[in-house]
């Protein structure tokens, strides 16, 4: 199976990498219990009425947190559940989320079959409006529905929350070295891409215990439940203690991109030992530059009390 390469004009790729003027259709790839940020992502797309929230997909992810990818990958979809279970107001888990995953891409054009794939196939083809979507784990699942049907570059758009910023002197981070085929495919497939660097961008959606404790605790059931995954978390007990809350980022240039500025720019080349290559000839993708770290845990909050 050939890797997909560029097809759409450069034209029509900036058109749409234009921030959405109304609400759109998205899905959320998501290796939730590898950490506490997905958890926020998670509410804060459900509870975003700017965002239409058509799926969750649980993505792979290999740490200390799970005894392999696919283990990852379940344990995901459980946390997903538990959430769900949380939320006065959101979709029922059944037919609602989605197993993805259960290895990495094994060469740079071996797609991984998982529920999560087929069904970013088929859902990018349901409507004429474009699908966003948003990963903010290993995208094994996004790559490997772009190797099935390269079509459907067509059809999406791509925001991808790893790697680092292209003038940084590495590109390595969790999500973009668990599987380096995957990442090469989001750069070099010609699919619309929004990509949300860790270093000097996500990094700076940061709070804290005792912040988490006044906003959240005892709030609801899902306040609590997101303040105690942070309050449990390798860690937290150490003095003037703060935690990233990354994936925060990749949910607000959807939801409001004034939140998370961003500029476009050549498409790089991920090298074998994870550094960027530039190269001016390559198609456009847009990159995140800058996050508002106020204003997003503010619609974090407004989209949490939607759904609590």
């Amino acid at each position: 199976m050939p890797v997909p390469t560029p097809s759409l004009p450069d034209s029509t790729l900036v058109d749409r990498l234009e921030p959405a003027a109304d609400t759109v259709r998205m899905v959320l790839d998501t290796d939730a219990y590898n950490e506490i940020d997905d958890q926020f992502a998670v509410v804060y797309a459900l509870g975003e009425p700017t965002l239409e929230v058509e799926a969750l997909y649980a993505a792979p992810f290999d740490n200390d947190r799970s005894s392999g990818p696919a283990d990852g990958m379940r344990k995901s979809v459980a946390e997903l559940e538990r959430l769900l279970e949380r939320a006065s107001t959101a979709p029922a888990p059944d037919g609602f989320v989605f197993e993805g995953s259960e290895s990495y891409l094994s060469g740079p054009d071996e797609p991984v079959e998982s529920p999560a794939a087929r069904d970013l196939v088929e859902r990018a083809r349901e409507h004429e409006d474009l699908l966003y979507v948003v990963a903010i784990g290993c995208p094994v699942t996004v790559a490997s529905a772009l190797l099935l049907e390269p079509s459907i570059r067509e059809e999406i758009v791509v925001v991808w929350l790893g790697g680092h910023p292209h003038e940084w002197h590495t590109a390595a981070e969790f999500n973009l070295s668990q599987d380096l085929h995957a990442a090469r495919v989001l750069f070099g497939s010609g699919v619309p891409l929004v990509q949300i660097p860790c270093k000097n961008v996500a990094e700076h959606v940061k709070t804290t215990v005792p912040e988490l404790s006044a906003r959240l605790e005892g709030h609801s059931s899902l306040g609590t439940y997101l303040y105690e995954t942070v309050a449990d978390y390798g860690g937290a007990d150490r003095p003037w203690w703060g935690k990233e809350v990354w994936d925060l980022a990749a949910v607000a240039w959807v939801a409001d991109p004034s939140l998370v500025p961003s500029h476009l720019t050549a498409s790089p080349v991920l090298t074998d030992d994870q550094t960027w290559s530039r190269d001016p000839t390559r198609h456009p993708i847009r990159v995140a530059r800058d996050v508002d770290r106020d204003g997003i845990f503010r619609a974090f909050q407004a989209a949490l009390d939607e759904i609590a």
